[in-house]
């Protein structure tokens, strides 16, 4: 077990929640449903927790109730090599989510996310300060994140 997991709580989703992210993420699996027992808590049966890995990194979802749900102070920031790589995880983890400003989306779960092409932080940090710049506000007034117009906008000048 990886020393620091993700502990994620669901009101009563968590399984539903599990499926969805390792149906999107390669090199992900479930590996674990702990159900309620006679004693509770919940109904005998109900799944209580889970624990499945996203490319390769373990998570725990836990059905909690309604007491607890996520904000954006916390998000997964996953880095795409593509723009085919950006749009796919786009669109699948926006499926009854909604998109936000630069990169970032709410999923259907209320989970953020940041879907980050990974030369955006090259162009970010590129000695021309006017090159970075003009990169920024590009990104800044995009939606999902488009490398062509990142691209675009670090050759302007």
């Amino acid at each position: 077990m990886q020393k620091i997991t993700p502990f994620l709580w669901f009101d009563g989703k968590a399984e539903e929640a599990m499926a969805f992210y390792t149906s999107i993420f390669p090199d992900s699996k479930t590996i674990d449903i702990r159900r309620s027992g006679d004693a509770g808590p919940g109904s005998k049966g109900a799944v209580m927790a889970t624990t499945f890995q996203l490319c390769g990194q373990e998570f725990i979802a836990l059905n909690g109730g309604p007491h607890f749900s996520f904000t954006p102070a916390i998000s997964f920031f996953v880095s795409c090599e593509t723009q085919d790589e950006v749009d796919a995880l786009w669109d699948r983890l926006l499926e009854g989510g909604k998109a936000q400003r630069c990169g970032w989306l709410t999923d259907k779960f209320g989970l953020s996310w940041q879907i980050v092409p990974k030369i955006l932080g090259e162009l970010l940090q590129d000695e021309d300060a006017a090159k970075s710049s003009r990169v920024m506000r590009a990104m800044m007034g995009m939606v999902k994140l488009d490398i062509a117009e990142l691209q675009r906008a670090a050759e302007q000048g």
